[in-house]
């Protein structure tokens, strides 16, 4: 294995990559991942793990928090920075884990592609400490709720 090969492995071990396809808009679908309304709306199922307040300063180095509940009601807080915004393409930020107070910062960014009414959803959460990866794994379930949101109803404006 060459040493490129290496380090692309090893990046790879503390990356998470997801992809959806969902019969919306890439605005529809970056409205509902930056509007504060509309995510505390999906983000979540009640009882398990449910976004119930969000914060969001929409502009690069502008800051985003989001609270909530999860399983067994304990509190939970996720906070960070926004580091890419291109409407309705590109959306980067970091994550900080109140449940992972050891991780280091990592950076989530979702990569919208829509062809014919229909976009494609790429997410890739980066820079995870090894440990830190086994507590990121609901990011399919979290897409999923996102697909249907997005595939329902439009919000009232």
């Amino acid at each position: 294995m060459s040493a490129t090969d290496a380090s692309r492995n090893s990046r790879s071990a503390h990356t998470i990559v997801e992809e959806i396809t969902i019969r919306a808009s890439a605005e529809r679908i970056f409205a509902a991942l930056t509007d504060p309304q509309q995510r505390v709306h999906w983000w979540g199922v009640a009882g398990r793990f449910q976004a119930t307040h969000m914060e969001s300063d929409l502009r690069p180095g502008g800051r985003w928090l989001t609270r909530g509940t999860a399983g067994g009601g304990r509190p939970f807080t996720v906070t960070g920075e926004y580091r890419l915004i291109e409407p309705p393409h590109v959306l980067a930020f970091t994550w900080n884990a109140d449940w992972d107070p050891d991780a280091p910062e990592s950076l989530v960014r979702f990569d919208l592609s829509e062809r014919a009414g229909v976009t494609t959803v790429r997410l890739t959460h980066s820079g995870l400490a090894p440990a830190s990866r086994e507590r990121h794994k609901g990011w399919p379930q979290i897409l999923g709720w996102l697909k249907t949101y997005a595939e329902g109803p439009s919000p009232a404006a």
